[in-house]
């Protein structure tokens, strides 16, 4: 543990008031400036009620630039698009409490990765949740940051060391850590070049020789009915997205399709009305729009019970970013999912010349790949 501290230090930031800035800490959520950290917006602590305040969300031009090692530069990270904004960010915010609730079971693959790693070995954990895989190695030692507050409070009850921040923006020294892992984390980054940098983010942060775990759900599910339940995205959001690397116009597909409500195990033991349809030649055309389709809104359910009457709820039923399903007796949001295709994980690490793929593995209807650091 005292290596594991130590170890710990190349991250932690300088006293903020040295810095001029407030203190900004709470429980053991730490929104602080780390030395040589790169620009960034995030939330800030409340250290009156131990809440988290939001801030707006970080906006970055969107000029492509290209670095001579082959890695994007920060002018190439967008703004955030507002299909993220709306389907991603304020959704996890309001569903986080009955979310976490159902991530608890930890992915054997994802286990034998972090129990693997050397002891003493710091470990980033881009995306965490609600943390579940925080502290899984006691040998080890985890921080973990995600983009919503709501999930970075749960952690920091739990006694985690969380930080509120984009994962295309890392606010890490480069090189600090042993290993890092983003878990079913890109494919809630809507265009091409914000999936890029989120790698190459993951990679800056771990030293030569570090480790990155990355999974990403796969358009090649498992259970083939699962993703005919899910809501291809039409024209009209298309306007939702900005900059290059936008994803292509999708034609909806012509069969009805309904939500999807998430077990508390796993979605693969979701139970749903299957869709009958008599007509074989529209089995086929929809077949076919599945094997072209990926990009998707993948519905999530909030029990009335677990739903506030005066929260989030309410406010995204009232902006029309929720819907009621009372046959259902649930608030119904919806999750924008950008669901990677064979070999497209692969594709998007090729252009990252300081990393190499090591493994490469399909697992429980994702892709996974770990990369090393190599300079």
């Amino acid at each position: 543990m005292v290596h594991s501290v130590l170890k710990a230090s190349r991250f932690f930031c300088p006293p903020r008031e040295a810095l001029g800035l407030t203190s900004a800490i709470s429980g053991r959520v730490c929104y602080s400036a780390f030395s040589s950290m790169k620009e960034t917006n995030f939330s800030i602590v409340d250290s009156s009620s131990n809440t988290v305040a939001p801030t707006r969300e970080p906006c970055i031009t969107d000029t492509l630039s290209v670095n001579v090692n082959g890695t994007t530069s920060s002018m190439s990270v967008q703004c955030t698009p507002e299909i993220e904004k709306k389907f991603v960010h304020h959704v996890y915010d309001a569903i986080a409490p009955h979310f976490s609730s159902t991530r608890f079971a930890k992915w054997p693959k994802v286990a034998a990765f972090l129990s693997s790693l050397p002891l003493g070995s710091l470990v980033l954990d881009a995306g965490c949740g609600n943390g579940k895989y925080l502290g899984l190695n006691h040998d080890c030692f985890f921080i973990g940051c995600d983009i919503s507050s709501s999930l970075i409070k749960i952690c920091s009850d739990r006694g985690h060391e969380v930080l509120v921040a984009d994962a295309v923006n890392l606010p890490y020294r480069t090189g600090f850590g042993d290993a890092a892992i983003s878990i079913a984390v890109l494919h809630h980054l809507s265009t091409e070049n914000r999936r890029r940098r989120a790698i190459e983010e993951l990679v800056r942060v771990v030293k030569k020789g570090g480790l990155v775990l990355i999974t990403v759900w796969a358009v090649e599910q498992e259970d083939r009915m699962l993703i005919t339940k899910w809501t291809p995205l039409n024209e009209k959001y298309v306007d939702e997205w900005v900059g290059p690397g936008s994803p292509r116009v999708r034609t909806p597909s012509s069969v009805s399709l309904e939500s999807i409500p998430e077990s508390e195990e796993s979605r693969s033991r979701e139970h749903m009305n299957v869709c009958n349809e008599p007509n074989v030649s529209r089995d086929l055309d929809e077949e076919n729009n599945i094997k072209n389709q990926q990009e998707y809104f993948v519905p999530w359910h909030l029990p009335y019970h677990r739903a506030e009457i005066s929260g989030a709820s309410a406010d995204a039923l009232a902006a029309g970013l929720a819907i009621k399903d009372d046959k259902k007796g649930a608030v119904v949001y919806n999750r924008y999912y950008h669901v990677f295709s064979e070999g497209e994980l692969e594709r998007l690490t090729t252009g990252i010349n300081n990393a190499r793929i090591v493994d490469q593995f399909f697992d429980k209807s994702n892709w996974c790949v770990i990369l090393e650091k190599t300079l």
